[in-house]
């Protein structure tokens, strides 16, 4: 897995820690994954395993404390984002690495109209674009073009009221981004008047808007109907092709990392533990896990045999079991499983796997 030049994002064996009255929980153990450019890029497992813990490290929103990153890195375009200040982080947020959150509506605000926090976002891109280029030509004209009034703050009652009519149509052009039907009504409406579906276009809208190289999405479609759902996924995957952006999905629906993944990764316990692309790993999945998370998806249709759950629990992450993490869930389970830990290794070409039954 070693990190090259097509790569957006890399991360090294990175460790985070939740500290709590019990003990330290260890919810990301070592991890390490590449987001290659203009790839979709889907992390998938059981609840409690890390998934979003992950994403939300990205983006550098883990609840600090407790959460703290405990080792590893975090190279965006070559730039660790470990070690930054939380004043430094912020300039990555939103215009390089944006995020859609799992649920709309408790991530909008709820008493400013669609359009206003969509404005917010675009001034926040120009403002950071035109910080970097440090011409004062260029502040004059983003005045003039984006507001009737100094924009020195990214506060939203300061504009909400005087949008030109460029920004406006920039606004209504993100909402047909992600085919809203009638933008120009639903700029003018708030959030609890839109459906689930539309406050969904509304939240990637507003990422979009900012241009950023890498979208991380946790759970973006779970609190969305089947239709609504396979939209929203479509349409993901569309602008992923059309802003030239990459993608890191958050989910543990295995059938949602199905239809728009390029790459599936498969956590466990706060370990990755298959890495394929998303052909490979539905045809020939290798780990028991994996094949234990295929094995419960309904096939579609009537069919005699039951699902198969996986048997057992996800251990305590404050006391995790020694040796494999999947060895008392595993029917494969061998005596080196329960004593030693396995690697994470290449079993074939872009498939890797950690599990004793194939080598280590």
């Amino acid at each position: 897995m070693a990190s090259t030049n097509s790569n957006l994002l890399s991360i090294r064996d990175l460790t985070i820690e939740y500290a709590g009255s019990d003990g330290t929980l260890t919810a990301v153990d070592q991890v390490s994954l590449d987001v290659p450019q203009n790839k979709l890029i889907a992390v998938v497992g059981e609840s409690g395993c890390g998934k979003s813990t992950l994403g939300l490290s990205i983006i550098g929103l883990l609840p600090t404390p407790p959460a703290k990153i405990a080792g590893g890195k975090i190279n965006y375009k070559d730039i660790d984002l470990v070690p930054l200040t939380e004043k430094q982080r912020r300039e990555f947020r939103g215009t390089e690495i944006a995020m859609i959150f799992q649920e709309p509506l408790t991530s909008l605000n709820p008493v400013y109209k669609v359009g206003d926090q969509i404005a917010e976002a675009i001034l926040v891109r120009e403002i950071r674009r035109t910080k970097k280029s440090q011409l004062a030509a260029n502040t004059d004209i983003m005045q003039k073009t984006y507001s009737s009034r100094s924009i020195q703050t990214t506060r939203i009652p300061r504009f909400r009221r005087h949008l030109t009519s460029q920004l406006r149509t920039e606004i209504i052009d993100a909402l047909k981004l992600v085919r809203i039907a009638d933008p120009e009504q639903v700029i003018e409406r708030y959030p609890f008047e839109l459906s689930g579906g539309m406050r969904q276009r509304v939240m990637i809208a507003m990422a979009i808007s900012q241009k950023p190289s890498l979208l991380v999405a946790d759970e973006p479609t779970t609190a969305l109907d089947v239709t609504t759902q396979a939209q929203v996924l479509k349409l993901m995957k569309e602008l992923m092709d059309e802003v030239k952006t990459s993608i890191f999905l958050v989910t543990h629906d295995l059938a949602v990392a199905s239809q728009v993944a390029d790459q599936v990764i498969v956590m466990y316990a706060g370990e990755i533990v298959e890495i394929a692309n998303v052909y490979d790993l539905f045809s020939d999945p290798l780990h028991p896990y994996s094949k234990g998370l295929l094995s419960c998806i309904p096939a579609g249709y009537k069919e005699d045999t039951n699902l198969e759950p996986i048997p057992g629990n996800v251990p305590n992450l404050l006391n995790p079991p020694v040796g494999c993490r999947f060895a008392p869930r595993c029917p494969y389970v061998m005596k080196i499983c329960k004593e030693k830990k396995p690697k994470l290794v290449e079993s074939k070409q872009g498939h890797l796997v950690e599990c004793f039954l194939y080598g280590n």
